[in-house]
């Protein structure tokens, strides 16, 4: 028995990560056999990745670069920690994965959504989603929801003006709509526990 694949994507501030892990946590209470991670990271060596790509310092970093840093970290954590875990049975929970390369590099960077496609095709080889949420919120709001949050460290893409993240929003739009089959999208300007409720409802379903 192979386990199902399910990733969580949106802009910053969207409530993704705080919402997967109370989704995590009820499904584990369960007893559902679940790995959470996350990209990049969720290993050592993603893990280092994340922090090159994140730091803050790092403001001259190539467009090109930053994509192909991305795949990297995206393949070992495939081939160390979600393939393995799919394939003994476990649900894996992402928060993040290609989409995020798609509609951050691919369409804000402007380096185009099938260029950046073909660099994680190459890294990911055919390992797609079984399903993916994806937490849809004007930058407006996600960013000042990041900036009342004190205690979340703020990132290099945090600093990014207005109209990058109105990019990203806009390319994951054009995402869901492009694969309506995989992607499905839920509201994150509701209230926390509306948003739980419905991601966890998609989530149930998939698994069951």
């Amino acid at each position: 028995m192979t386990g199902v694949f399910i990733t969580v994507e949106g802009p910053e501030g969207a409530g993704k990560t705080t919402v997967l892990e109370r989704i995590v946590k009820v499904l584990s209470q369960r007893g559902i056999d679940i790995v959470h991670t996350r990209e990049p990271g969720g290993i050592a060596i993603a893990e280092q990745i994340r922090s090159v790509i994140l730091n803050k310092e790092n403001t001259d970093m190539d467009a090109r670069t930053e994509a192909l840093l991305y795949a990297a970290a995206r393949r070992q954590h495939l081939v160390e920690k979600v393939i393995p875990a799919i394939n003994r049975g476990a649900h894996v929970l992402c928060d993040r994965f290609i989409d995020s390369s798609l509609a951050y590099q691919g369409f804000a960077r402007g380096l185009g959504v099938e260029e950046v496609g073909s660099i994680n095709a190459f890294a990911i080889a055919e390992v797609m989603p079984d399903l993916t949420l994806l937490f849809d919120i004007r930058p407006e709001i996600g960013l000042a929801r990041i900036h009342q949050h004190t205690e979340r460290e703020i990132n290099r893409l945090d600093l990014e003006d207005l109209s990058f993240h109105k990019k990203v929003r806009e390319g994951y739009l054009y995402l869901a709509e492009k694969h309506a089959d995989r992607i499905v999208v839920i509201d994150a300007e509701q209230k926390e526990e509306v948003v739980f409720q419905q991601a966890l409802a998609k989530i149930e379903k998939v698994l069951s």
